[in-house]
Order: structure tokens, then sequence, then C-alpha cells
């Protein structure tokens, strides 16, 4: 959630911002396209995005905090698809969401409920579901009918020091580790590790790997994120940019990726952007807003 931050900040400086990326030579990407507007009135802050890797043209998001635990499905027509309520779980501040397909085939959504503006929260939770099915009846569901997701597993973590917001949630194709990248306004993000230690019973502290300092100001002000699914490249995103890091043929270890200089890329008219996410094939990646029904953008890589 970001509407609190934008009330100590001008426009002007954010105005600025997009303009210093917007024109980046460095950009693997092409040019922005609007590819649909999404239509259900229920998606009002999208705040999460991840694109299945088992279910063909589908797409998930959550709102941001004051919704209850729903997920929504569209596809690439903006078209509803159905509306999933997670039994049992709670959206304080629900602010990323990512998606896994395991060895064995099956895909698995993560929700981040780690926003926390006010720094009040010495404790955050990651959910971990098996993707719901979409079928053709699943479109009429609704949050006054939703369909049920009754089986969840949780995951509690603190911070090593101190309290932090953050709304980038990532998540390893191949290990299944989980990063949660900081919103910082007075400075670089941080990066924290998580093991995917779900049920267990414990709280898990996470981990510091890195910092990051986006090309802009606030350099640290990160709303967004997801790894590429063959696990090479990260994508970030503040309020109106995107920020790819790519990880050297030769590194060993993926958490060099985060010694890696982020390089902008154009997102378009994005106001209020806090979600962006890869399609299966690397090289594609969308994004949406926090405004009620919220184009969906979509940016290729260039081809070489």
């Amino acid at each position: 959630m970001g509407n609190a931050i934008l009330s100590a900040c001008s426009e002007t400086s954010f105005g600025g911002a997009e303009r210093s990326v917007t024109g980046d030579n460095d950009s693997t990407f092409g040019q922005p396209e609007v590819v649909a507007k999404i239509a259900s009135s229920e998606i009002t802050e999208s705040s999460g995005l991840a694109v299945s890797k088992c279910q063909a043209n589908v797409f998930w998001t959550h709102n941001d905090s004051g919704d209850g635990p729903f997920l929504y499905a569209f596809d690439p027509s903006g078209k509803k698809l159905g509306t999933w309520r997670i039994n049992g779980a709670t959206n304080i501040d629900w602010e990323d969401m990512a998606t896994v397909k395991t060895s064995d085939g099956k895909c698995y959504l993560y929700i981040g409920e780690t926003g926390d503006n006010a720094r009040k929260r010495d404790v955050h939770a990651i959910y971990r579901i098996e993707e719901p099915k979409v079928s053709g009846e699943a479109a009429s569901s609704s949050r006054k009918s939703p369909l049920a997701v009754d089986g969840f597993e949780g995951l509690k973590f603190t911070y090593p020091s101190g309290r932090n917001d953050a709304e980038a949630l990532l998540v390893h194709p191949a290990t299944s580790d989980i990063y949660v990248v900081t919103k910082n306004f007075s400075g670089p993000a941080e990066v924290f590790k998580l093991i995917p230690t779900f049920n267990s019973g414990e709280t898990q502290t996470a981990t510091r790997v890195a910092s990051i300092s986006l090309p802009t100001i606030p350099n640290g002000f990160v709303t967004g994120g997801d790894i590429s699914p063959d696990g090479k490249r990260v994508a970030l995103c503040d309020y109106f940019s995107g920020y790819e890091l790519t990880l050297p043929e030769r590194s060993k270890a993926f958490d060099d990726v985060w010694m890696q200089r982020p390089v902008p890329f154009d997102l378009g008219p994005r106001e209020l952007g806090e979600s962006i996410a890869y399609a299966g094939d690397s090289d594609t990646v969308f994004a949406t807003t926090e405004k009620p029904k919220p184009p969906l953008i979509r940016v290729v890589r260039k081809q070489k």
C-alpha cells in the first residue's frame, strides 16, 4: 500500500524519477503495450500479480489491505475467470504474490503478508497454496459467493533488526527460496531471504543478503518483484518503471544477482504501479496498477 507514503512526497519528485529512467538506452525490452483492461469491479487495488505456469492464459492478482483473503483470476483480455477465498487466512496488508512450478508438475501460489507502512508489526507471514483449477463455471463466483481454498501452508517470519515495510515477494523457481525486498524512502531497499519451511510452528528470522539501489529517486522505493522462470533474472518495479537484474553466466549462486546493476525499462503511463510478473518464457513481463479496472501492461524483450 503506497498512498500514505505518497502524501509525504511531491508529485514533482516522482515525475522527475519517471522521466529519468524511461529513456534508458540500455533497456533490453521494447515499448510497453496496454493489452487489456481488467474488467472485474472486485479488483480495486491490484497489488500483486502472477502468471500461471500450469494453466494457459490465466493471471492471478489480489487487492491490497482492506480486502479479505481473496484471489482473483482473469485472462489476457481482462475477462474475469473467478474469485477464490483462502479460508483461515487473513489479509492485513497483502502486498505481492509469486508462482512456482515444481519438478513434479504442480504449481503453487505464494502470497506475501508483508506490508507495514507504519512499521508497527514484528511478525509477517507468507501463505502458500496449490494453484486452484480454473474452469468455465468459476467465472460466476464472487466475493459474496467465492470458491473455497480450504488448505494453505503458512510461514511466519521476522526481520533480524527492526521493522520493515515490504511490497516485493519473489520465489526461486528451482530452490523455492523466498526473497522479500523492502520498500524504503530514505535509502536503498534491502533484500531478505527465507527458507521455505512452511507449517513448522516457529517464526523464522529472515537473512539479509543484499541491498538494492534503483537508478531513480527515491532509490529504494521497490513496490513489486519477480524471478524469471529460468532463474536467471530478477524484475523489480517502483510506482512507474521496471528494472531488471541479470545473473552473470558464470555465477554458481543465485544471490550473485543482487550485486548486478538494475537496468531500467519503460512500463508506460503507470500510476501507483505495485505489481510485476514474468510470463513463462522469461522474455515477457506483465504489470498492473493500483486503480479500479487497471490496465494489463506487457513488455517483450528485444530480439538480439
